[in-house]
């Protein structure tokens, strides 16, 4: 190859070398594949779970407009905290003997405290949006409470899970950046929904609900509070991390909305209320490994925070779109597999396949240009793109996935009903 044709050969090039680029990037294809996939089995089960709760869905009105928000929170909050592990792990401050030290309880520490705030704002976010959107809700009180039980729950099993992936991964050889988070969110789809399902039974159970919800109150304010000034490392992260998240929540509550005011035609076709929980755990985790890796990239100095991507970003950016394409119709086959299976009336394998392939396409040519600059922006900004890209990507993930799959499936229902 001659020096001119070496400047003029660009890594878009890669279009016309398929296969090699395919080759040199298969490890790292193979395990995200694998990870989106142990993704899907959690988000099939979110799924089916999800098409079981009408009758929570009738009883709690407005539980609907939680629930994108509350499986996004997890995916945001434990998501970035295996981000911030594996670029921990990546750079020697943390051991991967899965000891605990000074610098992993500041993180667990922060994460809970965030967890507990912002199901807070979560529920205030869902009261507003129903009042304003004049859709039918229940109290705020019942709203709160259902969040912050919710909350307490995954948070119990979301920490040590999370810890147990992220140092497990990186000792068996596994770059935590492609395991860690589809996984991660898997779980948090995957015990979100039992968690508030739990969260309304108990919430039946408490007499003196207002005493306790006060209670909880002082709880999370004293604790937000402690964890501030507990260390620079929980510092950082609270003040980095909750005006990120707490945007997040709104987008997540907006999301929901969207869900809500589609209610009908949800409940309507079973495959797609299935899909769901589905599609925005897939889209969410696929954009989560972008975003870990872009921000590992930086943080090494493998990618430049230039205006305009290129190299080692745009490999990625090929790398989200091979596996978008071989994800999204798997996941829409699982979701009219499991309706099938169910006795469920579904919409039909062809047309499933056409809503979750064409919405995933359109979302992640959206989300990877936007990923990349909130990336870049943050790191030239001298904040933490651990802190900021997951929470941020997904939440917008979440949003966009909701407006985009019923979009798609009014259109293609529509075109061929």
């Amino acid at each position: 190859m001659t020096d001119k044709q070496k400047k003029i050969r660009t890594p878009l090039s890669v279009f016309s070398t398929f296969p090699d680029f395919v080759e040199e990037h298969s490890s790292v294809i193979k395990e995200s594949l694998i990870a989106l996939l142990i993704c899907a089995i959690g988000d099939l089960c979110a799924g089916v779970i999800l098409g079981k709760m009408t009758f929570f869905l009738e009883t709690f009105p407005g539980l609907l407009v939680v629930i994108p928000g509350a499986i996004g929170m997890r995916g945001n909050i434990f998501g970035s905290f295996a981000s911030r592990l594996s670029t921990n792990l990546h750079i020697g401050i943390i051991s991967p003997e899965f000891e605990f030290s000074e610098q992993l309880n500041y993180n667990i520490f922060a994460s809970f405290v965030l967890t507990m705030v912002l199901s807070l704002f979560l529920a205030i976010i869902a009261k507003m949006l129903c009042i304003l959107l004049h859709q039918p809700s229940m109290s705020i009180i019942d709203f709160m409470l259902i969040c912050v039980i919710a909350g307490i729950i995954s948070n119990l099993i979301m920490l040590p899970i999370t810890m147990f992936i992220s140092f497990k991964s990186f000792e068996h050889g596994w770059d935590p950046d492609n395991i860690t988070s589809p996984i991660i969110a898997a779980f948090g789809d995957l015990f979100t929904l039992p968690a508030i399902i739990a969260s309304i039974y108990i919430l039946k159970a408490l007499v003196f609900k207002d005493v306790i919800l006060v209670i909880i109150l002082i709880a999370i304010a004293l604790s937000f509070v402690y964890c501030y000034r507990l260390s620079y490392e929980t510092n950082t992260i609270l003040k980095q991390s909750t005006p990120v998240l707490l945007l997040c929540s709104f987008l997540g509550g907006a999301a929901g909305s969207i869900l809500n005011s589609a209610v009908e035609t949800l409940l309507t076709n079973p495959s797609l209320l299935t899909l769901l929980p589905l599609f925005s755990g897939e889209s969410g985790s696929l954009i989560s490994i972008l975003g870990a890796r872009l921000s590992s990239g930086l943080h090494s100095g493998l990618i430049e925070p230039f205006t305009k991507p290129e190299g080692e970003a745009l490999h990625n950016f090929m790398i989200c779109f091979i596996l978008a394409v071989i994800i999204f119709p798997i996941i829409g086959l699982l979701a009219e597999g499991s309706s099938f299976a169910l006795g469920l009336v579904g919409v039909g394998f062809d047309k499933i396949v056409q809503i979750s392939t064409i919405s995933g396409i359109i979302l992640v040519a959206i989300m990877i240009t936007l990923v990349y600059y909130v990336s870049i922006t943050s790191y030239n900004r001298n904040l933490d793109p651990d802190n900021i890209v997951i929470p941020i990507s997904t939440s917008i993930t979440d949003s966009i996935s909701s407006l985009v799959l019923i979009s798609v499936s009014l259109l293609i229902l529509g075109a061929l009903i």
